[in-house]
Order: C-alpha cells, then structure tokens, then sequence
C-alpha cells in the first residue's frame, strides 16, 4: 500500500511527475526543508508530529489538534475519512497546487500500535485516493 518515494522524490511530487500517493519519506529528507519546498511550490502543507503518540485515541487526537480539524471531527476511523476527503475546512482561500500531510515519527507510533497504524494508513491511502485526480491532489508523506 504504502511505497517509498520514487526518484526524483519529494520534486517530482510538487511538479506532478509523481503521481500522489502514501510514501515514505528518506530520512535524509528534513521534516522542516520537505514543508518549506511544498510552500515554495504552491502546496498547501500540513504537518502531523506523532511524537508521543502511541495508539488511536492520541493518533486521533493529535490528527484533530495539529491539522486542525473542525468542531464536527468525531475522533473515530469514520471521522478522520470524512474529514481528508472534504478538507473545505482545511484549504485556505484560492487553490494551491496540492496538499501535502507530512506525518513525522510514523515509525514510532507502527512499532507502539501495529493495528491502529495500518488502519490509520489505510485511511490516509482511501483520501489519497479520493483526491487522486483533482487539479489540486492529496500526498501523504510518512516519515
């Protein structure tokens, strides 16, 4: 389901020549630098720090807090696909290029809660889906 990211990388993401998707991104790729180009490319960006985050309930949690969810977020599988697959209340006024949700210590959270990982990338993959052929697609990054 979930790949690394193919070459030319995170460029060819913010260009179209990669098609969007769930990657994994190098760890020779910063965090901090990944969103800066997204900005620089037009891509609105959002940034998930799962540190500490260690199961579903804290997963969901931090989804609401750091890509800040609307009111209506109901903190379950269900709610987090209605809310990356609307995300009216995510893009700013005018279009952006894209959307990239750059979810850090990934690894962390897989290795505390195998299951709720899979679920959640499994979520992530259907939204990446859904906006697949949109003039303004969803790109997950794990890293």
């Amino acid at each position: 389901m979930t790949g690394l990211l193919p070459d030319p990388g995170l460029p060819g993401i913010l260009n179209g020549s990669t098609p969007p998707g769930v990657y994994h991104l190098p760890p020779t790729d910063a965090p901090s630098h990944v969103m800066a180009l997204a900005a620089e490319a037009d891509w609105r960006g959002a940034w998930l720090r799962l540190d500490g985050v260690h199961d579903k309930a804290a997963f969901l949690d931090r989804c609401a807090r750091d890509l800040d969810f609307p009111d209506w977020f109901g903190h379950n599988w269900d709610a987090l696909a209605d809310c990356l697959t609307d995300l009216s209340w995510w893009r700013e006024a005018g279009k952006s290029r894209g959307c990239l949700l750059l979810a850090e210590d990934w690894g962390t959270f897989r290795k505390s809660a195998p299951a709720d990982a899979r679920t959640a990338e499994a979520v992530l993959a259907d939204a990446v889906d859904f906006w697949a052929h949109d003039e303004s697609p969803l790109t997950v990054l794990l890293a």
